[in-house]
């Protein structure tokens, strides 16, 4: 029978150590913080509730870790930190006593802050189990939970608000595989989708955008964008990437007095000379170089 999902307060029955940080009494919504001192050790853990994050102090140790496959080890120690994701069992191991922090954000604080930040509901996240995590931005930000555990000053809950929610977004860009529900209200794209596949357009402008392309933006499958899709922008979706590099032509037509065609066609997106012309003709019943002569003269 398999065990149930242990909380943080349950850690130390299966790694007994000594308790040197703990936040349960600041009363944290959705994020723990626990420190510890731990002889060298050979442990397996049960499938844990949370997300945790380990930021190792003091001496360096080997440290070992594997989750049904083989054996993975790393050297760990100051600064260094170790991502592990939740719902797994794994076995642990090191041979030098170690200090640690444990930051523990539950699946709450991460669905929350996906919804009120990115406006998207997540299906699922899976954290990428990292032993060593080479990563300048979390070891300053789970050192600056200790820190405000250890003499925190006014406004401090919603420091660690702050605090919280931009580890979870670092989190969710730079270390997790996110699956999103489809959020499509009465078949429309939210603001922030809108936003997201105007700028891919722009900036991506000059490489063979697919559906697959736009529709990974916007976390959505291929056919909801496309339904989606006209009613947002009044076209479907390769006739409104068409139409950005027509604009994207005239734009360096008009202030490019001496760019050859055949580069403005290709910082278009255009296959071609001969491409850009033909669409050019067809849209504005003008040829690039008639078009050029008119806003800029001979």
């Amino acid at each position: 029978m398999a065990h149930e999902l242990i909380t943080p307060d349950q850690v130390p029955k299966w790694i007994p150590g000594q308790l040197t940080l703990d936040s349960a009494a600041s009363d944290w919504d959705g994020v723990a913080l626990k420190g510890y001192h731990y002889d060298s050790m050979d442990v397996a853990i049960p499938a844990m509730r949370d997300y945790m994050l380990v930021r190792y102090k003091g001496n360096s140790a080997q440290m070992s870790r594997r989750d049904g496959g083989p054996w993975r080890t790393a050297t760990v120690g100051q600064g260094v930190v170790s991502i592990l994701t939740r719902a797994e069992q794994s076995e642990w191991k090191w041979n030098q006593p170690i200090d640690v922090s444990h930051i523990y954000l539950s699946q709450d604080a991460i669905a929350r802050v996906a919804r009120e930040v990115l406006e998207r509901d997540i299906e699922d996240v899976e954290m990428e189990d990292r032993l060593r995590v080479d990563d300048a931005i979390l070891p300053g930000l789970l050192t600056a939970f200790e820190r405000e555990l250890n003499g925190g000053c006014l406004g401090g809950r919603l420091y660690v608000g702050a605090l919280k929610t931009q580890l979870c977004i670092h989190l969710l860009r730079c270390h997790a595989n996110v699956v999103f529900r489809e959020n499509l209200c009465g078949g429309r794209l939210s603001l922030v989708q809108r936003r997201l596949l105007k700028e891919y357009v722009e900036d991506s402008i000059e490489t063979n955008i697919s559906l697959e392309d736009l529709a990974s933006v916007a976390h959505i499958s291929t056919s909801s964008l496309i339904r989606a899709f006209h009613s947002e922008f009044g076209c479907p979706p390769h006739a409104y990437v068409l139409r950005q590099r027509l604009e994207r032509a005239k734009r360096l037509l008009a202030t490019s007095r001496d760019m050859p065609l055949k580069v403005v066609a290709a910082s278009s997106g255009f296959s071609d000379q001969s491409h850009m012309t033909r669409w050019f003709k067809r849209i504005f019943h003008l040829t690039p170089v008639q078009y050029r002569r008119s806003v800029i003269g001979h």
